[in-house]
């Protein structure tokens, strides 16, 4: 499982979060927000083989993938405590860039961290 980037459980949907009509981000602005990311990245990773932040290097991952020091220790101390491998710790990190980049941040900060970590929930189950 470490092989794959994302994994997360989807509990089934209460009926009362289906019908609920509060204001939710639509669509058309997610998918601008993912457009730019992806136009960033190509940006970003111009003039090399490289197209998403998925294809990075370890290179590249020490290039771009530079952590707040809050950041670094919630990884330090997850990574130590679910065991996670080295594989695991490199997904987390591209994940939390395109996490940073769909965020409009040139940094990757803790809550970008906390949240690729969240979607490796089946390596949490394996510990």
């Amino acid at each position: 499982m470490d092989r794959i980037d994302i994994h997360i459980e989807v509990p089934a949907v209460k009926y009362r979060d289906l019908a609920d009509r509060g204001e939710a981000e639509s669509s058309a602005v997610i998918a601008r927000r993912v457009e730019q990311s992806r136009a960033l990245q190509l940006e970003r990773y111009k003039g090399t083989k490289i197209h998403c932040n998925a294809q990075m290097t370890p290179r590249f991952i020490k290039k771009y993938c530079e952590l707040d020091a809050s950041g670094n220790r919630m990884l330090e101390l997850v990574t130590d405590r679910l065991g996670f491998s080295a594989r695991t710790y490199t997904r987390i990190l591209k994940v939390a860039r395109t996490i940073a980049d769909l965020d409009g941040s040139v940094s990757i900060h803790e809550q970008h961290i906390a949240e690729a970590i969240q979607y490796r929930s089946l390596d949490r189950k394996a510990s």
